[in-house]
């Protein structure tokens, strides 16, 4: 049986669920708490900043790594999608992580996928529209991870709220007892909000990018402002991005960040969520009105 290896060590990998559901179970026993980081490598501060929550939090932390074919379409990046796992490996040994979970897709879909887990309604909402099936993938990996590890709490960033608000509806729905842990987003000192695509940039897209955080940002400052017509706030981000015309607009909603539904009056609380296409690269991003963007 596989032996929960000291933080002060270097992380053990594990690449098959029985071994990575033994050492998990061997943890609970011995009465420590898990801690589950889901992620699909390329790891940036983003990723580091929930593994030092869940670090703080947690007597074990789990940090799972796999590339999850489900999520991707078929004109999307899956081939090309960043595969760094020595260098991910080396960072989360200076974390002090526990153990890291790296299955291969035959290891996690033996035979493929027959069952999979879709939350109706929410998964057709902001990227569900633009990207058919993507968060059918994303619920039926969660899942599976969940299943596997059985984690006290699980890690998820800010940045993907869509995600975030559909992952804690399936653990509702279905009674699993686990505790959804969301943080903030991280940001460059630009505002660029941190994504493993921003590697796909060149140094002249990188600079567009900077249309997301910025319309997002002239969007809250108008809500501060006393603005709480969502036409209004909608036309004003939308208006940003037709000044940066290289930058392809796919949604920049305010929704309600539970429902994904769209809201008919901006309040404290509501999501303003954006996507576009910088190239041929498709970034995401949010604020929560009323709450700081910051950090």
């Amino acid at each position: 049986m596989p032996i929960v290896t000291p933080s002060h060590c270097s992380p053990k990998v594990s690449t098959t669920i029985k071994e990575i559901r033994a050492a998990a179970r061997a943890a609970r026993r011995s009465g420590k708490r898990v801690g589950l980081v889901p992620t699909m490598g390329a790891l940036h501060q983003g990723h580091l900043s929930l593994v030092r929550a869940a670090n703080q939090q947690c007597d074990v932390v789990i940090v799972s790594i796999f590339v999850n074919p489900l999520q991707f379409g078929p004109q999307e990046d899956l081939s090309n999608y960043p595969r760094t796992f020595d260098r991910d490996r080396g960072l989360l040994e200076k974390e002090g992580i526990d153990l890291i979970f790296a299955p291969s897709a035959a290891e996690m879909y033996p035979g493929g996928a027959g069952t999979l887990v879709e939350v109706v309604g929410l998964s057709e909402r902001l990227d569900g529209r633009s990207r058919p099936g993507h968060f059918r993938g994303v619920t039926t990996v969660v899942s599976k991870l969940f299943h596997i590890v059985e984690p006290d709490k699980a890690f998820f960033g800010q940045k993907d709220a869509a995600q975030v608000a559909i992952i804690k509806r399936m653990v509702c729905d279905l009674d699993m007892p686990v505790e959804i842990v969301v943080c903030p987003i991280v940001r460059e000192s630009d505002g660029l909000a941190l994504s493993s695509r921003n590697t796909y940039l060149d140094s002249g897209q990188r600079k567009q990018a900077l249309v997301l955080s910025r319309a997002l940002y002239r969007v809250e400052e108008l809500f501060r402002q006393g603005e709480r017509r969502v036409p209004v706030l909608e036309a004003t981000g939308q208006q940003v991005f037709r000044e940066e015309p290289p930058v392809r607009l796919d949604y920049l909603s305010l929704v309600d960040p539970n429902s994904l539904e769209p809201v008919t009056e901006a309040v404290p609380g509501t999501l303003v969520a954006v996507a576009a296409y910088v190239g041929g690269t498709r970034l995401i991003d949010n604020v929560t009105l009323g709450k700081s963007s910051s950090g």
